[in-house]
């Protein structure tokens, strides 16, 4: 079965994305064509986007889902009258929390989203910065700034990783490779030895390994499944013996590896809310 689930917001759209992705990823059964509609900010814009909706219900048979986070009220009206199933994000939390609240929102667009806290905007830019230039166990002199240093072997997920901690937490994340000569000697490097509280490590099941070697480097011993066997036995040996806590990558995303960093190292985001 296939559903057309949009998500329109007068701003970035990115809060109707997450929490309607979130909503609808607990219905596996089913097959969602998702499109997002940033910026619809004037009246016809919101009449093409609903027109766009009526169409596509009239040829499936089915009213559109749709996740909004529209504010301007005359938008909200043309918006409102496409044939579609209509998951008003901000009513549906906004109403209960003024009436807690006993005080009205200000409903204003790209709230979530404003660049006036800039000291956020400065943690993040620093530690995206961070991540980039201490990636790949680049510029190891640098290790004493860092929030947290993510070991593990070649293409377990420690790039993508340290980019995220640093644009969604602000957390200063440098990653290191254990090379296959870390790995002989079954030692961490003295780079990483002097700042052993700081580390935490990734780990990959060696068949998902393989495949994403194969991908770079196929058919090469890098890539080979029995190279893969022995780097992950050899690094999660090391972990368990120094005592570094370490989470697999196989079966989790990036946004659930990093939540995980956190709350197993007990580090604080660093960009407020």
């Amino acid at each position: 079965m296939k559903r057309y689930a949009y998500f329109i917001s007068d701003g970035t759209g990115i809060t109707a994305e997450t929490l309607g992705n979130s909503l609808l990823s607990q219905f596996d059964q089913i097959q969602f064509e998702r499109v997002t509609l940033p910026y619809i900010d004037s009246e016809e814009k919101a009449k093409r986007a609903a027109d766009e909706m009526n169409q596509l219900a009239s040829e499936s048979g089915h009213p559109v889902i749709l996740f909004d986070t529209i504010v301007n009220k005359n938008i909200r009206k043309i918006i409102d009258s496409a044939d579609v199933f209509k998951i008003d994000i901000f009513s549906a939390f906004l109403a209960p929390l003024e009436s807690e609240l006993a005080v009205k929102s200000s409903y204003t667009v790209g709230k979530s989203h404003a660049p006036a806290d800039s000291d956020n905007y400065v943690a993040r830019i620093e530690a995206v910065n961070f991540a980039l230039d201490n990636d790949d166990g680049a510029r190891t002199r640098h290790y004493a700034d860092a929030d947290v240093i993510l070991v593990g072997v070649s293409r377990c997920g420690k790039t993508p990783t340290s980019l995220y901690m640093a644009m969604q937490f602000g957390i200063k994340a440098a990653n290191y490779p254990l090379t296959e000569e870390d790995m002989d000697d079954l030692k961490l490097p003295e780079s990483l030895s002097q700042h052993r509280s700081k580390l935490f490590g990734l780990t990959i099941d060696p068949d998902r390994l393989a495949a994403i070697r194969n991908e770079r480097r196929a058919n090469s011993r890098y890539s080979s499944l029995k190279q893969c066997y022995h780097e992950v036995d050899e690094v999660e040996f090391l972990f368990e013996r120094e005592k570094i806590p370490f989470v697999s990558t196989t079966d989790k995303s990036i946004e659930e590896i990093s939540t995980r960093i956190l709350a197993e190292t007990g580090l604080k985001r660093r960009l407020q809310s």
